[in-house]
């Protein structure tokens, strides 16, 4: 795939990322236990479909630095780093996709520097769960209180870091399988709070998977298995930092456009954004023009589903371009 490796100090903070094609920018913003690796398959397609592709590694993962504590992983770090990028591009605006966190970023950059956001593509994810009363590390301590949930068991430096790095391997297969369409994530809420998270997850089967080689699998296991896991981690760490942040933006509605692409059997949609997810994600774009569910797919959707992403997102970028040129 041709894409280019840059790296550069943006925010304050050593950050990589990659480039393939021409046209208008397009970035791909990745969550955890992801890299820009994740978006592989979409570059591909979407430089080949005459777009400029921009995918970094979000703070605290891959090759870009990993700050210790959480408070640099607020919304203003994460939209700065964004902002930074397109900056350091000289780019003005571009299309901002993302997953998981990095959905719940373009969000907040849509919401507070909506001139720099030509439209945001949400994958998986409709808005970033935020009840006003509550702040949400104590919402799912209540959960937790009841059964295993990796949130909390994420939310204490130290117990999960040394977990998940002595046994990188083990863990990644074991998340990106759970987090599939043919796993099953809730399987961890029948253990106790006591366990840890590789304990709760049902076993693997062995690479390859029909949507995962080996190779790249090994891609995500070789660079955490560098990093470690805390930089990932501080992104749950500092909910509770983010929710405070995003109270100066209760009711408020962004102007840019919005499209939504999810899956059948993703855990985001069935468990932790209410009975109407999509609900949520108008509320806050009320310029939401379109919406697609991918059968049979789960979380990992880029990867499980890749030619149906693909073929999504180059409609929604056309019907963005087009919206553009009149």
């Amino acid at each position: 795939m041709p894409v280019s490796h840059h790296h550069a100090t943006i925010n304050g903070i050593h950050t990589h990322w990659v480039e393939a094609g021409e046209g208008t920018p397009v970035v791909l913003c990745h969550g955890f236990p992801h890299l820009w690796f994740s978006w592989h398959r979409q570059i591909k397609a979407l430089s080949e479909g005459g777009y400029r592709v921009i995918a970094p590694d979000m703070r605290g993962m891959g090759q870009t630095e990993a700050p210790p504590d959480k408070e640099a992983y607020g919304v203003a770090a994460i939209t700065g780093d964004l902002l930074g990028l397109l900056d350091h591009l000289s780019v003005e605006k571009a299309v901002f996709a993302g997953l998981d966190f990095g959905a719940f970023a373009i969000y907040d950059l849509a919401h507070l520097h909506p001139e720099r956001v030509l439209a945001v593509i949400g994958l998986e994810n409709p808005a970033a769960p935020h009840n006003p009363e509550v702040p949400p590390l104590t919402e799912y301590a209540e959960m937790a209180k009841e059964h295993f949930l990796h949130i909390d068991y994420f939310r204490e430096v130290g117990p999960a870091d040394r977990d998940l790095a002595a046994e990188p391997r083990l863990f990644l297969q074991k998340v990106f399988w759970a987090l599939s369409g043919e796993g099953d994530y809730f399987a961890t809420w029948k253990y106790p709070p006591s366990a840890t998270y590789i304990e709760a997850m049902n076993e693997a089967p062995p690479l390859p998977w029909p949507w995962l080689s080996e190779l790249e699998f090994e891609f995500f296991h070789s660079e955490y298995a560098r990093t470690g896991f805390t930089g990932g981690l501080n992104w749950y760490r500092a909910m509770d930092i983010k929710w405070q942040e995003r109270k100066a933006l209760e009711g408020k509605q962004s102007p840019v456009p919005a499209y939504f692409l999810g899956s059948e059997f993703d855990v985001d949609l069935e468990g932790f954004h209410g009975d109407d997810p999509i609900s949520l994600m108008r509320a806050q774009f009320p310029d939401l023009r379109r919406v697609e569910m991918i059968p049979g797919a789960g979380h990992l959707v880029q990867l499980e589903k890749s030619e149906e992403v693909n073929r999504i997102l180059l409609d929604y970028l056309a019907d963005i371009t087009q919206a553009l040129s009149v």
